[in-house]
Parts: C-alpha cells; structure tokens; sequence
C-alpha cells in the first residue's frame, strides 16, 4: 500500500504535540473546575459519541440498538475494575480500620462520661478521693488505649493509601496508554482518508489531553476513612504516555505497509475506550454534591457547543 510521505510527516507532527502536552505538562492552571466539567461533557457527547456513530461501520448484530454497546462496555468495565480494586485491595486493613475507628468513638464516649462524673464528684463538698483516683487511673487507661488506636489508624490508612494508589494507579496508567494509542491508531488511518476530518479530530482529542492534564489528580476514595489518593505518574510511565500516540502510529504505519486495519475493530477499541473516557469524566471531572459552579458549568458546555458548530459550518462552507 503506498502512503504519501507528506501524509505521514503530518501524522508525525500530530503525534509529537501529543508527546510535548503529555510530557512536558505545565502547572495546573486555575481554570475553574466547573468549566472544565462543563467542555468535557460536550466533548463526549458531541465530539465522541458522534465520531462513533459516522465512523462505525457496523453495528453490533447489526442493529441500530446497539450502536454505543461498547461505549458501554467500556464504561462498565472501569467501572467494576475500581470497584474490585476499592473493595478487595487491603480489605482487612479497611476492616480493621472501621473497627478501631468505632473503637475510639467508644472510648470517646465513655471518656466523656467519666469526665462528667468527675465534675460532678468536684462539685460534692465531700470528696471521695479513693473513687476519684480510680476514674483517673481509667481516664488515663482510656487515654492511653485511645492514643494507641489513633496510631494503629494512622499506619493502617498509610498502608491502604499506597497500596490503592499503586493499583489505581495502573489501572489509570493502563487506560490512558490506550486511549492514546487508539488515538495514533486512528489518526493516521483518518489522515489516509480525509484530511481534514482527521485535523478535526486531531484537534478535539488534543482538547481532551490539555483538559485532562488541567483536572485535578487527587480525590477520595473511602469517604468514611477520609483517604486521598493523588495519581501521579512515575517518569517512565510519563515518557510512555507521552509516547502512546506517536507509538501507535508506528504501528499503525507497519500494518498498512503490510494491509489494512479492519476499521470497525479499530473503533470498537476506540468505542470501549470512549465508554473509560466517560466514566473518567463522571467520576473524576464532574464536581460533586454541591460543589462546582453551574454558571461555569453551562458556559462551558455552551461555549464548547458553539465552537463545534462553527467549525462543522466552517467545513461545510470548505
């Protein structure tokens, strides 16, 4: 298959902006939360979604019923995947933390009736110094078992940090890498096809990479334990990230050399990880409960609607 050279130098292009956003991350901007939550949503359902639809070649079981399935499958997939991983990852130390914690709250509260008996034995003009002595020795005694337990909490919420954060972690880093790989796979099949769709698409998939890189890495995952994790990938994994689209397109230039990637097994990939993307967004763009700002929220998914649409009109006119 012959594939014009000016094509690929385009691709590789495209490629290397990848490679510089996602190595090269700049500090977070403060760009409200809200706003970015409000871009992301539209870009799933009027850029993603879309894409899926127009480049899909056929429909699962061939029917029109099933045209998002895999963007379903995939957003199920991650979704038991963290689930898995919350529920079983150190699941007696998350045990064993709930118990020590209902343990303390106990100690706490018989700390706090002992200490109202006391003043009130002080209030008595005769003092009983041998009861008064012996609820010390207890008050000191729960003190003291309370300190121990706030300690063993500590350690065990450390241990359940690292360890989460390392299985989440891979998970994020597995799901990112081939996003982005999807992406190389694509653009240059696109790039072969037409041009300018690819462009467009180019430019909507570096939009999601910049947004993703301005979200917030950290969030909680055990409300009740009060743990954060904050992902943060290692310099190697950087690097691949940085690399999985420029290595997709490597691959992707080998095979056509050779024959031609079956599109529809190219966007049912891409659909699975559309399904990763939208739960991505859910769970770890969108603001929760009531935090966020719905004025920004609908400006972004105003805004981002208008510059779909001039850009679609743009190339109508084209």
């Amino acid at each position: 298959m012959f594939i014009d050279p000016l094509l690929i130098i385009i691709a590789f292009i495209f490629g290397a902006t990848f490679f510089i956003a996602e190595f090269y991350e700049p500090e977070r901007s403060y760009i409200p939360v809200s706003l970015i939550a409000g871009i992301s949503v539209a870009y799933f359902f009027l850029v993603v979604l879309p894409e899926i639809s127009e480049r899909l070649p056929e429909y699962p079981l061939h029917l029109t019923l099933l045209e998002y399935l895999f963007v379903l499958i995939g957003f199920a997939f991650i979704h038991v995947s963290e689930k898995l991983i919350l529920q079983r990852v150190e699941s007696k130390s998350q045990q064993r933390v709930r118990k020590l914690m209902n343990m303390e709250n106990n100690l706490e509260a018989v700390e706090d009736n002992i200490e109202n008996i006391v003043s009130e034995e002080l209030m008595h003009e005769e003092l009983d110094e041998f009861a008064l002595r012996d609820l010390a020795r207890v008050l000191k005694s729960l003190h003291d078992q309370g300190s121990q337990i706030r300690t063993d909490i500590g350690d065990l919420k450390i241990k359940i940090h690292d360890h989460i954060t390392e299985e989440f972690g891979n998970l994020r880093f597995f799901t990112n890498f081939t996003y982005h790989f999807l992406i190389g796979l694509i653009l240059v099949n696109l790039i072969l096809i037409d041009l300018i769709s690819s462009i467009l698409f180019y430019f909507f998939a570096f939009f999601r990479t910049v947004i993703q890189n301005q979200s917030s890495s950290k969030y909680k995952v055990f409300t009740d334990l009060d743990i954060e994790i904050d992902m943060q990938e290692t310099q190697l994994q950087k690097i691949l990230l940085a690399s999985a689209a420029l290595i997709g397109m490597v691959v992707d230039l080998i095979v056509d050399l050779i024959y031609e990637i079956n599109l529809e097994v190219l966007y049912i990939l891409f659909s699975f990880t559309s399904g990763v993307i939208l739960y991505t967004i859910v769970r770890e763009v969108l603001p929760e409960k009531e935090k966020g700002n719905p004025i920004f929220f609908l400006a972004g998914v105003v805004g981002f609607t208008i510059i779909i649409l001039t850009i679609n009109l743009f190339v109508v006119i084209l």
